[in-house]
């Protein structure tokens, strides 16, 4: 892990911490991949709610496209399920930043707390977009 990874990890706990009912932190690029996650989620659970996430924000992005003013802005995603909550946030070029709490979270806290987090550590959370790789044959 690099250094910046470790410090994006460390910074993913400690918001956490200073959040009440919250379970799990997670980077993930736009495009799905898990780049950093809070030590409760197995690389396989982390791996999973990247990909969910992913697919939540492009799906709430159509609508902002569709329904919203035209220009595909989208600022946050919230689900409610059963035992608790899915807070989805953009944070930097390509990268979203995603909490799951419990059902008896404070949104407003939540996402206050996110977007604090994005605006200080913006230049971690910039994800560019994956590039195809060449195939070596001919």
């Amino acid at each position: 892990m690099r250094s910046s990874d470790q410090e994006l990890s460390w910074l993913l706990e400690n918001l956490l911490q200073r959040t009440p009912q919250t379970r799990y932190a997670l980077v993930l690029s736009r495009d799905g991949l898990r780049l950093s996650h809070t030590a409760g989620l197995s690389v396989d659970r982390a791996d999973q709610l990247a990909a969910i996430a992913s697919g939540i924000q492009s799906l709430s992005y159509g609508a902002s496209v569709e329904f919203g003013d035209g220009t595909g802005g989208l600022r946050q995603s919230m689900t409610e399920f059963h035992g608790g909550l899915l807070f989805i946030v953009e944070a930097g070029e390509g990268a979203h930043l995603a909490v799951v709490a419990g059902e008896d979270a404070d949104p407003g806290v939540i996402g206050h707390n996110m977007n604090e987090l994005v605006e200080q550590i913006g230049e971690y959370l910039t994800a560019p977009p994956r590039e195809p790789q060449q195939s070596s044959r001919l």
